[in-house]
């Protein structure tokens, strides 16, 4: 089956300009059509490329996968179609792709973890595709710099939305590197209508830093980001510290809207003062948009699918869960849920604290900064649910110009704050 695209007068200039810098970065704003253009950049310097293997990278590797092997319809194995097959070997999963210069192999990792290094220490690559490369772990992306040093064709590519300014990846990469940049926006894009633009201006102009990053495309500190003191690098780490201690399940749903379930254990420790101190883990979370995904599931699909969930971490950390907190205003999961035997709570969303002065969701978000500023919050890495989502939602999740939470970029984050009001109501206060 073919597909017929429409490329924007950028996007071929991107495609097919010459190989004369090392390292090209494509920036600019979601739904820009850069990821496009890239998928095409990197497919015509593989058919022309030496090198055997190549390395494209995201957060995880399903990302990877979806980003830009399959890459929703126009990702390298439907550019190669008939000539790609995926397959498997010493070094992991790859799609072979065969060219008129010979065979290649794109193998696709993760690279956001601490030690994702490991995934491809002692391999020879001629290229590297950063899929996100803001959201990658910076160990591995010099890692795959120095993969490349004896590479025939040596090239990169990236691409990501702004980044704020005093990104590490600007510094210690773009700065470094022999980089040509190039700024992107939604006007690049050829199949975004001008009813669709306007519908997405409306929703970003509520808020400043929205609207300059995510329309504009500009780099800007994120004074609005309501989790701001959330550090990837500190807060998301390998294993549990401390003795587990209670593991418990809480979950936001929607249709439209992103239905998401975190499991969180809570561990206990000796501080340095020889204090025990109890600290919340995030260690999985299931996680899907219908929105994002064009993809619309029923809530008893969904119910299958998080008890499903569920049972992968009672198996993975054999521990036994004490309770499944739902978001009161989301009855038909919690129905579906005790349908096929899983008994919930309602989660404390905090109305009750809506009754006092300066209350309502404010007094969960207060709780929930102070549980990262005091490092009582941590991400555990997991292969499988892993929290991509999370990290995406947490930098995205800002304020109004009055003031107050856009109800937008939050379903991770409201299940979170959930999360963390029992986790104060039990172990903090």
């Amino acid at each position: 089956m073919t597909k017929e695209i429409k490329f924007s007068d950028k996007q071929l200039e991107c495609i097919y300009r010459p190989y004369d810098y090392t390292f090209d970065v494509f920036e600019g704003t979601p739904r820009s059509g850069k990821t496009t253009g890239a998928h095409f950049r990197y497919a015509d310097y593989l058919i022309n490329a030496e090198d055997q293997n190549h390395l494209v990278s995201a957060y995880n590797q399903e990302q990877a996968f979806r980003l830009f092997i399959d890459g929703d319809g126009t990702g390298l194995m439907h550019i190669f179609n008939g000539y790609s097959k995926i397959k498997h070997d010493e070094h992991g999963d790859h799609l072979e792709v065969h060219t008129p210069k010979g065979l290649k192999r794109v193998y696709y990792k993760g690279g956001a973890k601490v030690n994702s290094v490991g995934a491809i220490t002692g391999m020879s690559l001629g290229s590297v595709m950063f899929c996100e490369i803001n959201l990658l772990h910076m160990d591995f992306i010099q890692e795959c710099f120095r993969r490349t040093f004896a590479a025939k064709n040596r090239y990169f590519l990236a691409d990501l939305n702004p980044p704020a300014p005093n990104h590490p990846v600007i510094s210690d990469v773009f700065d470094v590197q022999n980089t040509r940049w190039t700024h992107w926006t939604i006007q690049d894009n050829p199949i975004i209508t001008e009813e669709r633009k306007q519908e997405i201006y409306d929703i970003l102009k509520k808020n400043p830093y929205l609207l300059d990053r995510d329309w504009y495309g500009k780099r800007v500190m994120p004074e609005g980001v309501i989790y701001s003191m959330f550090n990837p690098e500190k807060h998301q780490i390998p294993s549990l510290l401390g003795k587990p201690y209670e593991m418990y399940f809480v979950a936001d749903g929607g249709q439209s809207d992103a239905t998401s379930c975190s499991c969180n254990i809570v561990t206990r420790y000796t501080d340095e003062k020889g204090q025990s101190k109890f600290r919340l883990n995030r260690v999985a979370n299931f996680y899907h948009s219908g929105k994002d995904t064009g993809q619309t599931k029923a809530m008893s699909t969904y119910a299958k699918e998080i008890k499903e969930f569920m049972q992968w971490c009672v198996d993975k950390y054999q521990m036994r869960y004490q309770e499944v907190f739902v978001d009161p205003a989301c009855k038909s999961l919690r129905e579906e849920l005790h349908k096929i035997g899983v008994q919930t709570s309602r989660a404390d969303n905090n109305a009750s604290d809506a009754k006092k002065q300066g209350g309502g969701i404010e007094v969960g978000i207060e709780r929930s900064q102070n549980a990262i500023t005091n490092d009582q919050f941590f991400l555990i890495e997991t292969n499988k649910y892993d929290h991509y989502d999370f990290v995406k939602e947490v930098g995205m999740y800002v304020r109004d110009d009055n003031g107050k939470p856009i109800d937008d970029f939050n379903h991770a984050m409201d299940e979170f704050r959930y999360s963390v009001n029992y986790f104060y109501h039990h172990y903090v206060l």
